[in-house]
């Protein structure tokens, strides 16, 4: 997009809240709660309020992402991803803190529900994904500038949200919520992984000290390659040692999509890595959809 188009202001809004990377607000929920329908523990509406919620607390993560990148000279002229709102001017500052504090509040007491449902720990749990949402990007110690954001969403886009949600639905924590998890996690950092990759000179002009300005390019490069690697182990796991059908492989129906990302990742750089990062997210929602119908099959 140019930064010269006009835009009304719900639409200033669903592009601040960067739709495209929603997609990593579902699949936690839905993997946890394909865990939880093969148990025979599933309830349709702890599913939908824990994704609302999950898309919420997203959203605002990418808000305070948005606005703290701007305040803090993250955001330039010389940015290579798609269009900011603060930076184009479409929404003010205060706008911004209005929009911030509304998702957080309204994910707060959607979760209240759930809480009434399983208790205490779905509290700490919705407090924590809150306040780490808050802390990926401002206060004394940004995660984001300090090369702990990929730990950050690997945590809480991946294992408290997969993990969480098979909680509210059964009341238990269990070692194979943990494992499925970890694709979860894993290609949902490869998106951050990707676009830290992209930005990686103007982050470090800007003192952004992401994991890929303090390890490098190459680090980064074989980051993403680990990663994806550990999300095809993960049903070969459960086919061997819990005793899955076959259908578990169905997930391996991606291996052309990853290879395809790989390939980019390691052969171009810069604005061409903005389709890669669609591609990464793409790669995230099949690979969850086809992971949640295997584990319900």
């Amino acid at each position: 997009m140019k930064q010269n188009e006009k835009h009304s202001k719900f639409e200033s809004w669903i592009l601040a809240s960067r739709p495209k990377t929603l997609l990593a607000a579902f699949v936690p929920v839905m993997v946890g709660s394909s865990l939880a329908l093969n148990e025979g523990k599933f309830t349709l509406i702890y599913a939908l309020v824990a994704l609302i919620c999950s898309v919420l607390i997203q959203t605002g993560t990418n808000f305070v992402n948005d606005l703290y990148d701007y305040l803090l000279g993250a955001d330039n002229e010389n940015r290579k991803g798609p269009k900011r709102v603060l930076l184009a001017g479409l929404i003010s500052v205060n706008e911004m803190k209005i929009g911030i504090y509304t998702v957080f509040i309204l994910a707060f007491v959607l979760g209240l529900y759930l809480v009434y449902i399983r208790g205490i720990l779905v509290l700490i749990i919705g407090v924590a994904s809150i306040l780490a949402a808050i802390a990926y990007t401002t206060g004394p110690f940004p995660l984001a500038y300090k090369g702990l954001g990929d730990i950050f969403v690997f945590m809480f886009f991946g294992v408290v949200g997969t993990v969480g949600t098979f909680y509210v639905h059964t009341g238990q924590i269990s070692l194979l919520s943990f494992l499925v998890s970890i694709p979860v996690g894993s290609l949902i950092t490869n998106i951050l992984v990707v676009n830290n990759l992209r930005d990686i000179e103007e982050d470090k002009a800007t003192g952004k000290n992401t994991l890929a300005v303090r390890m490098g390019k190459t680090f980064t490069k074989y980051q993403f390659l680990f990663l994806t690697i550990v999300s095809f182990l993960v049903p070969a796991f459960l086919f061997f040692f819990y005793e899955y059908s076959l259908i578990i492989f169905l997930p391996y129906l991606t291996i052309p999509i990853a290879y395809r990302i790989t390939v980019t990742l390691f052969t171009t750089e810069g604005h061409t890595l903005n389709k890669t990062l669609e591609m990464t997210a793409r790669l995230s929602a099949i690979f969850g959809l086809l992971f949640s119908l295997a584990l319900v099959l």
